[in-house]
């Protein structure tokens, strides 16, 4: 799933340093807090943010080569949501040789249902690939750790040695070059090197273990099919949910981290005016569509200007606007297509309400017949990070790599279905961080002459990988031992 590149750990020192702390929003009840609230009594580091002058590029331990091979063989051979065969079973085989209890094919019938419904058919090779390993250390807090495993639709032009060369079909029928362009990779073997970690280390905690290999992330589906299969009622019910990002802004070695909300509401709306068509020379004759659709795009940006509270976020973009084939004929029918995003749930119900009522009024000031509104049921879910877990995590986080290379930054109004998880009636307390993926000095370099880093969904991302999975490792395994202490 598309998501903006992180703002800048550096960047933001100065900003973040001068935070001060303010009351913790309520944890039982996320979607009603406002999105401005997103700083937490227990932070990472009780002190300031590291200034940019001072932050230097942190020793990081090499991975074991088996992690290293593995993260070559996972970019080399990339699989597009719901079709992540391979890529579970060589999960699932590695949790076994660890000993865990090893579910396969978590959220298959979910998946089979909504190909079917979706696209009248299940493509060859679709299924729900959901991986569930279960790790029983006495008695103690149950903890989950989840990682994405799909790849994208993108074409690598990295130039790497180990480059994909993938084309397949995705789970609708489409054909095209895969690639791993939003880390997944580097989260599948990050989350293999903590289980290691973890079961090395089985004498320094007590509880229960849940690591999950979650499909289609990218289309936010994969959650949603797996919680479908039963996931909190098959398996034990965990008392904290973590995961970890990429971050394709951030360098190797460091971590970021929002306190409350993280990430975005993510809607999609489709929009279909209808008009009366007819000879662009005779305009009184018609009904024209593009230019009703016109004031819809204009009276659309009023909806976060003057109806969502300054101190709250939102945004509503049109991002395709498609009507007419020739000069001189206006066009019977235009249709547009929105991206709508919010953190609280108030403010993405008062947008999507204020989207139809703004487009039907449109028509009708044109005389024109009501237009016909979609908005796309498979929504993801704003992420909220627990302020009280992340608190405690990110403490233990910093003493593990250092306060200096652990920074709280803002939310950003990209999507993550990892939020699924937090969003059930058992309310489960969940942690989602970035981990920096970019190599030190072409940070340092693309931050002194101003160029652009590749974001995460190009072409050109090409993680720092071997520093960037052994600081996410080291992250989450500090995370959950720490959580394992209640």
């Amino acid at each position: 799933m598309l998501r903006p590149a992180l703002v800048s750990t550096l960047a933001l020192g100065l900003a973040i340093s001068g935070c001060s702390k303010s009351e913790a929003p309520a944890a039982d009840t996320p979607a009603k807090v406002a999105a401005a609230s997103t700083t937490t009594d227990s932070t990472a580091s009780d002190t300031a943010a590291v200034q940019p002058a001072a932050m230097s590029v942190r020793e990081v331990a090499t991975p074991e080569q088996s992690i290293l091979d593995l993260y070559l063989q996972l970019h080399q051979a990339p699989e597009l949501s719901f079709k992540e065969a391979k890529t579970s079973s060589i999960l699932a085989s590695e949790l076994e040789s660890l000993g865990f209890e090893v579910t396969t094919g978590v959220g298959q019938d979910w998946v089979v249902d909504k190909a079917t419904r979706d696209i009248g058919e299940v493509k060859p090779g679709v299924g729900g690939y959901g991986v569930v390993g279960v790790l029983r250390n006495g008695n103690g807090p149950t903890v989950l750790i989840r990682t994405d495993m799909d790849a994208l639709p993108v074409p690598e032009q990295t130039g790497v040695p180990y480059a994909s060369t993938v084309e397949a079909q995705t789970w609708t029928g489409v054909e095209s070059k895969v690639m791993h362009a939003c880390g997944h990779d580097v989260h599948m073997t990050s989350w293999l090197a903590t289980a290691r970690a973890l079961v090395a280390q089985k004498s320094k905690w007590k509880g229960t273990l849940v690591m999950i290999a979650q499909p289609a992330e990218e289309i936010g589906l994969g959650a949603e099919a797996m919680l479908a299969d039963g996931l909190f009622e098959r398996f034990p019910t965990p008392d904290y949910n973590l995961a970890l990002h990429v971050s394709a802004d951030a360098p190797s070695g460091t971590v970021v981290y929002s306190s409350g909300y993280a990430m975005a509401n993510v809607d999609s709306v489709d929009i279909h005016v209808k008009g009366v068509g007819g000879h662009g020379a005779y305009p009184q004759a018609t009904r024209d569509p593009i230019l009703i659709g016109a004031h819809i795009v204009t009276a659309l940006q009023s909806l976060v200007a003057r109806n969502v509270d300054p101190l709250d976020s939102a945004v509503v973009t049109v991002g395709s606007f498609k009507a007419g084939a020739k000069h001189n004929i206006i066009p019977d029918e235009a249709t547009l297509l929105l991206t709508v995003r919010s953190y609280d749930d108030d403010t993405r119900q008062m947008l999507l309400d204020g989207i139809q009522r703004i487009a039907k009024a449109q028509a009708a000031a044109f005389d024109a017949p009501e237009p016909e509104i979609t908005i796309e049921s498979d929504y993801t879910p704003s992420t909220y990070n627990d302020p009280q877990t992340t608190g405690r995590a990110m403490k233990a986080v910093s003493k593990k790599l250092g306060a200096e290379y652990v920074t709280q930054v803002k939310p950003v109004m990209g999507g993550e279905d990892f939020s699924q998880y937090g969003r059930t009636d058992e309310n489960i307390p969940s942690v989602l961080f970035w981990v920096g993926a970019v190599e030190p000095s072409k940070y340092a370099k693309a931050k002194a002459d101003g160029m652009p880093l590749p974001s995460l969904h190009s072409s050109l991302f090409a993680p720092d990988y071997a520093r960037t999975i052994q600081t996410g490792s080291d992250a989450m395994t500090a995370a959950a031992l720490e959580l394992f202490k209640d």
